[in-house]
Formats: structure tokens, C-alpha cells, sequence
């Protein structure tokens, strides 16, 4: 398999606020590369783009490339019988969940907002006309105000889109020719503040795994292995492996920013169990705070998805995807998409 294949088939929706807040999808990185103009809207609501995410992914100051260290191996736990993540990844997620548990969440009173604020940065590709593909990374923050009565207007507003790392001069020429397009006016409004009654935003309703998100918080289960065997059944046939599918997912989820606490809990103690999940980066850095990396191997090992935990709260801080080989463009050891996620209480939204 080639290389354009291979990233043809990586994920790719947007990362911008997803199913309650962020462009769920996150990454189907580099999918429907060379595909024609966006169009339509993500299933959660956002609008679909031919944009390598990152999830998923993070401060527009720090759009540059970020080289990482190497990963971390150790043994393999099998809670349950089963193999599952490495026994130091499996014990930063545990405690991540003990500590979630130990965290309250906000309270929103009436007429108050939760404001879930997302930096991050996506990568992009191009199909020329000739057969080769070009990449560079962009930024587009967004902040969604989430009402204290979850069924009235939520408020997302869209920062501009702004490319900020390329990888030569036709890299940088194609991006100013994509942006400019994208800004002509023409398809969904990607810029902007977008409205949406209990956060339907492009008439798109909530959702996570299948279900709508108040249904979803309620029922999903907070045993560990049976939420993890309910992501397998819901994510079948999707995603590279279902191993980095699941880990995906969790990682949409909870950077919303809206998932409560003993569900974040159960979603860690999950993740826990995935095969292959590791601790890529013990002092990771994302928007000023550091966390630790978890992460999954996918796309034949040419690429890395984390999601970042501070351990101490139990909160995610944010997620990003790393290059291990070179990919169109992008060098190998690349952060080339990443997200990070604030939340806190307002009084009065956009």
C-alpha cells in the first residue's frame, strides 16, 4: 500500500466542536483526500471538508510541527483475561477515572452558559491535477455555549480559518488557493456564530455513539467492559482497526467537554482495556498544560492517536495524531493535528 492509499483511507472529519460541542468525526485523517469541493454536513452536524484532522489538534501559536519522542513500552495487563492496554497505561487511566470521580463538575444555574472552548489545528491535503498531493497545517478555534437547559439555543461560534504551517511553496500556494475558495461565500457557513436549538447546529442533533446525547449520558453504561464491548458493536467495520476506532471515539466523546463525570470515569476505565493502547508522552504540552499521552497505533503503524489526560482531574486535556512516516508531504514524528479543550461557567454567550 502507497502512501496516498494509506492516507486515503486514514480518518478524516473536522475537529472543530463535535457532537455536543466539537466536530464529531475528528479525524478521519487525510480520508477522501483529493475528493472535490466540501459538501454537505458532518453527521454531528458540522460541515464536511476534505481537511485532515487531527482530533481530533491545538494553539495557533504553536501551529508548527512538533517533533515527539519515542514511545514508551511496557507490559501487557489482561484485565478480565483479555489483553488490554500496557499495565502503565492502564494504571494513568484508572487513576484519571478515580480522580474524574473526585472532580466536580460545573453547576449551571439558570441563564448561565458552559462555555467549552477549543483550540486547535488541522492538517489539510490537495490532490493536483497531476496525481500528487500536497498538505499544510491550519488553524480554526471555536467556542460553544452550552444553555443550563440543554433543550434551548446553543451557540457555537466559528473563528476564521487561518493556515500557518506548510511544507514547501506548493504546499503554501495550494493552501491560499483552498482557503479562499472556502471563504468565497459558497456551501455551509464555516465562520461565524451558528445557533441550534439543544445544540442541533446545521440541523444536525447531538449524538454519541448513535444516540442522542441526553439518551446517551443516561444509558450509556458506566461498567467498563460493557461500554467498551457497546463502542465495538457501534463502530464495527469503521476506523483502521477496532482498537484505534474505539480509542477515537472515547476521545470524541469526552472532548465535547459535556460528558459528566462518573461517565468519564467509565470511559477511561474502557480505554483501559483496549489492546495496544500505551503512554506515548508523559509531559505533553498542549495549549500551556501538560498532561499525559495515551495513545493507539493505526494506519499500519505509520501513524499514532493520542488522547491527553491530566491526571490530577481526571479532565481530557485534548487529543492529537502523529505521523511515524512521512506522509504527503508531512515528515514523519509530526504532530499534524491536535485539539485542546477548556470548559468553564459564563454568564451571557455571543
Amino acid at each position: 500500500m502507497d502512501d496516498l492509499q494509506l492516507l486515503r483511507e486514514m480518518r478524516s472529519d473536522v475537529g472543530t466542536p463535535a457532537q455536543a460541542t466539537l466536530a464529531r468525526g475528528r479525524n478521519k485523517l487525510l480520508g477522501r483526500i483529493g475528493a472535490g469541493a466540501d459538501s454537505g454536513t458532518m453527521p454531528d452536524g458540522g460541515p464536511r471538508r476534505r481537511r485532515v484532522v487531527a482530533r481530533r489538534v491545538v494553539l495557533a501559536a504553536a501551529a508548527a510541527a512538533v517533533l515527539l519522542g519515542t514511545l514508551v513500552a511496557v507490559d501487557v495487563v489482561a484485565p478480565g483475561g483479555k489483553p488490554g492496554a500496557t499495565a502503565e497505561a492502564a494504571e494513568v487511566l484508572n487513576n484519571a477515572a478515580a480522580a474524574a470521580i473526585k472532580t466536580s463538575d460545573p453547576v449551571v444555574k439558570p441563564g448561565q452558559y458552559l462555555k467549552v472552548d477549543t483550540k486547535a489545528v488541522y492538517a489539510s491535503s490537495m490532490t493536483r491535477a497531476q496525481g500528487t498531493t500536497v498538505s499544510w497545517l491550519e488553524t480554526q478555534d471555536g467556542q460553544v455555549y452550552v444553555p443550563a437547559d440543554w433543550s434551548g439555543e446553543w451557540v457555537w461560534n466559528r473563528e476564521a480559518r487561518v493556515p500557518t504551517t506548510f511544507f514547501g511553496k506548493e504546499s503554501k500556494a495550494e493552501a491560499q488557493r483552498y482557503v479562499a475558495s472556502m471563504n468565497s461565500g459558497a456551501g455551509p457557513q464555516l465562520e461565524g456564530v451558528i445557533r441550534g436549538k439543544g445544540g442541533a447546529f446545521y440541523d444536525s442533533p447531538q449524538q454519541i455513539l448513535g444516540l442522542p446525547l441526553l439518551e446517551a449520558i443516561k444509558t450509556l453504561p458506566r461498567e467498563p467492559r460493557k461500554l467498551l464491548d457497546l463502542i465495538y458493536e457501534k463502530t464495527e467495520g469503521k476506523g483502521q482497526t477496532p482498537e484505534s476506532e474505539a480509542l477515537v471515539t472515547i476521545a470524541d466523546s469526552l472532548r465535547t467537554g459535556v460528558i459528566p463525570a462518573d461517565l468519564r470515569a467509565a470511559m477511561y476505565k474502557a480505554a483501559a482495556l483496549i489492546p495496544g493502547v500505551i503512554v506515548a508522552d508523559r509531559q505533553a504540552t498542549l495549549d500551556g498544560r501538560k498532561g499525559v499521552a495515551l495513545g493507539i497505533l493505526w494506519a499500519e503503524g505509520k501513524a499514532r492517536q493520542d488522547i491527553i489526560v491530566d491526571p490530577e482531574t481526571g479532565m481530557m486535556i485534548g487529543e492529537r495524531n502523529v505521523s511515524l512516516a512521512a506522509l504527503d508531504g508531512i515528515p514523519a514524528n509530526t504532530a499534524f493535528g491536535w485539539t485542546a479543550v477548556k470548559i468553564s461557567v459564563v454568564d451571557s454567550a455571543p
